[in-house]
């Protein structure tokens, strides 16, 4: 089969020579470093967005994804609702308040931030029902003044099903100060837990208990709580359903609560990458030195080419052959094994929990009890283009210095 020449002689400097096996054992560590840095690059970056998905499912399946707030209380949601689900983007509507308090119990206070519900309802746009370890979400009942809490708190105040807990709420009134706490007992139905902090800060009541706290009427509620399909569309597809609605109404999303938390987990994943990508920088280097070594000791090969009429370009070509042969089946070899390695990271995981003994992710500890993963195309792509470009950029110089050795040079001194 015709192959040029450039490729022919590069191809073969890459395998061993019987004269100079040091510059081959340099080639393969040069190759072995670029595929376990696209190895852990792949594997880290996968297990980051692994991370990210169970926290967007598990903070955003409780939060609200947007709501339609209400200048005053709303006498009836329904209307506001059937308005919200024209919107295609919206895949369900329903009632919600929200009021902020302070938790006491035995002495000891904490802040909660308390999420009137109806639980009928609740699982159109929640996923709480899912996360009751104790107790039942339905078993709050309007004018019981049941509260289902979550497991951080529970284990804080020690709480079980039945205990009476103490809810303190900021009221207005026409005292002095202007805002005169206002008490009411609560009783423990539930406790849910969904592993993040929202186990610590948040509590549910029943839409008519919460109306009731508010002196407001039995069926008023402070706004509408949408799920939309697309979590990053939530601020457009809200501000255009109030919009629509009027001045009485505004609109509210998850990036005013939670944005700041998903900005600082996006951040902390490009700086790992780029971290990481040092190593594949450091491992392109190699190939410089390695290619540096190979044009040394092939002097008088290159001189004997050129006397018989290679061309510097050839030359440059053979040598940048040789680099990009390294780096390109040091990427593939990494992009293979780094793929393989994030597909089945959960299972090694468990695996070396069962020999050892030890739970490496405990769900005392961690608000997950394996190693998440989630492999996307579009990082394995970028991560292997970046091995493919730095270990080709690393053959230009290598490869212009071979260019330049005088033939008359070499073979004097070789």
């Amino acid at each position: 089969m015709f192959r040029p020449l450039s490729i022919f002689i590069g191809t073969r400097y890459t395998r061993a020579k019987r004269r100079n096996r040091f510059v081959s054992f340099i080639s393969m560590t040069s190759m072995i470093g670029l595929a376990l840095g696209v190895l852990a690059m792949i594997v880290v970056l996968s297990v980051m967005n692994g991370f990210q998905r169970e926290m967007s499912s598990r903070i955003l399946g409780m939060v609200p994804h947007a709501t339609i707030v209400g200048v005053n209380p709303i006498d009836d949601w329904q209307p506001v609702a059937a308005a919200a689900m024209k919107n295609p983007a919206v895949t369900a509507a329903v009632p919600f308040t929200e009021m902020e308090g302070m938790l006491s119990y035995k002495g000891t206070m904490q802040p909660i931030q308390v999420s009137g519900v109806d639980p009928a309802l609740e699982g159109k746009v929640s996923i709480v029902a899912k996360h009751i370890v104790q107790g039942r979400l339905d078993a709050l009942k309007p004018g019981e003044f049941g509260v289902v809490v979550g497991e951080i708190t529970a284990r804080r105040f020690r709480l079980n099903v039945g205990d009476k807990i103490t809810l303190i709420v900021p009221e207005i009134s026409t005292a002095p100060g202007g805002i005169t706490p206002r008490m009411q007992r609560l009783n423990v139905v539930g406790v849910f837990k969904v592993g993040a902090e929202l186990d610590g800060s948040m509590a549910l009541i029943h839409l008519a208990d919460a109306a009731q706290m508010q002196h407001w009427q039995p069926n008023q509620v402070q706004s509408v709580r949408l799920a939309v399909k697309d979590l990053y569309a939530a601020p457009q597809v809200s501000s255009d359903i109030a919009t629509g609605l009027g001045a009485a109404y505004k609109a509210d999303d998850w990036t005013h609560t939670q944005g700041s938390l998903f900005s600082a987990m996006k951040m902390e994943k490009t700086m790992i990458g780029l971290l990481l990508l040092m190593i594949v920088a450091v491992a392109a280097f190699n190939i410089i030195a390695t290619l540096i070594m190979v044009v040394n000791d092939k002097g008088a090969d290159i001189a004997i080419l050129r006397t018989i009429g290679a061309t510097p370009r050839q030359i440059m070509a053979i040598f940048m052959v040789q680099g990009t042969v390294i780096g390109v089946v040091g990427t593939l070899i990494g992009g293979v094994l780094g793929v393989i390695a994030a597909l089945n990271v959960s299972e090694l995981v468990g695996w070396m929990e069962r020999v050892s003994g030890q739970h490496i992710f405990s769900s005392d500890v961690y608000f997950v009890s394996n190693l998440p993963s989630e492999l996307q195309g579009a990082d394995v792509l970028l991560i292997c283009s970046a091995g493919f470009i730095m270990s080709f950029l690393a053959t230009v110089y290598p490869a212009w210095r071979a260019a330049k050795v005088e033939p008359a040079t070499a073979l004097r001194y070789s």
